[in-house]
């Protein structure tokens, strides 16, 4: 065994400190991507992707209706206010649905969110497409206000018969360390 220095209690932490760095690293450049293709390929998290569905000119089933609920959850340590205005929607596949989510920041400073989408039934959430949405980016809010936030659908035609409901779950966090440099609030 080399030694790294003359004092066993050193040669102790450096081993620890280079364990640490390993396991860092390894949960972050191994284990999301991981995560991820397992997702994709067992069609499980309901993941939604994160960008903007392009619509394009289709018919609306209108020989069925699908429920559509919606579900807010604060991350712990969040402390605004958030929920949609309505719980449910009955819609019609190919149609355009709108509807507003409302948050409320209580604490007298400015503060930044990110609400990350989930859908569910998991195989559901590819027949999901959300053409405008909050989640798409950073929301600041001044402290002590509330805002709106507008949320834009279609549930596509191509959604398996079997499906009568589905599930868009919004999970809101603060993000105002990571949003970096000045707010810019509503």
């Amino acid at each position: 065994m080399i030694r790294l220095s003359a004092n066993p209690s050193i040669d102790t932490v450096i081993k620890l400190v280079a364990v640490a760095v390993a396991m860092f690293a390894f949960v972050f450049v191994v284990m999301v991507p991981l995560y991820n293709v397992l997702c994709d390929a067992l069609g499980i998290n309901g993941k939604t992707s994160g960008e903007a569905y392009t619509a394009v000119q289709a018919r609306v089933d209108e020989s069925r209706t699908v429920t559509v609920q919606f579900v807010a959850t604060n991350n712990e340590g969040m402390p605004w206010e958030f929920g949609p205005s309505v719980t449910a929607m009955k819609v019609h596949p190919g149609a355009v649905n709108d509807t507003v989510f409302h948050a409320r920041n209580p604490l007298p400073q400015a503060m930044v969110a990110q609400a990350v989408p989930s859908v569910s039934p998991a195989r559901a959430a590819e027949y999901f497409h959300k053409t405008e949405c909050f989640c798409f980016n950073h929301q600041p809010l001044d402290g002590d206000s509330a805002a709106e936030m507008p949320l834009q659908f279609i549930v596509d035609q191509d959604l398996p018969r079997d499906i009568r409901t589905i599930t868009l779950s919004y999970t809101i966090f603060d993000v105002t360390d990571m949003a970096g440099g000045p707010v810019a609030v509503r």
